[in-house]
């Protein structure tokens, strides 16, 4: 099946179907703004205590138990390669689902709910074709936001190790 932005090459900025809106959750990490369709968003929580899983791809920070299913917490600094520090008490993680199921992103704060339709997305593959992670880019007055693909986020070797590390973890705590 082919993904929106490949089966729209020659558009340059992307936008809901006609007579709909999207809308897109914004958080933030150090000084770079992010979102994900709300959607696509489950919650925001505060950040806690986070399992390691020793097999997983090294973007995965490790686990935590959400109402009773073990959910793999994505280190998204390291992604995008920005510096890396401790988990804080005041980071929150953003839970969110994928067709793969629900994962947690850490993120340093929501900054709040966007629509598009006045302002519409630009297709990715104009701006860094190369981000299969990142599946378009919003303008606002103060600055870019770089919309998340979860569905894109992991390469097919990082989620075939994150599964194992999964099972390893469900295996060891049953």
């Amino acid at each position: 099946m082919k993904s929106a932005r490949n089966s729209r090459p020659d558009s340059t900025v992307l936008g809901p179907p006609v007579g709909q809106s999207a809308q897109w959750v914004v958080f933030c990490l150090d000084t770079g703004r992010y979102a994900l369709p709300l959607s696509a968003v489950d919650r925001i929580v505060r950040a806690a205590y986070v399992t390691p899983l020793p097999l997983a791809p090294d973007l995965v920070l490790g686990a935590i138990d959400v109402e009773g299913q073990v959910l793999p917490v994505f280190n998204l600094r390291r992604r995008f390669q920005l510096p890396e520090r401790a988990l804080d008490p005041a980071d929150h993680f953003l839970i969110a689902r994928t067709t793969r199921g629900a994962v947690v992103l850490v993120i340093d704060s929501a900054q709040g709910l966007i629509d598009s339709p006045a302002t519409p997305m630009i297709d990715a593959q104009n701006v860094a074709p190369n981000l299969g992670h990142i599946s378009g880019v919003i303008q606002l007055e103060d600055g870019l936001v770089l919309i998340q693909d979860l569905e894109h986020f992991l390469s097919p070797d990082e989620a075939r190790s994150l599964d194992e590390a999964m099972n390893a973890q469900v295996s060891n705590a049953g």
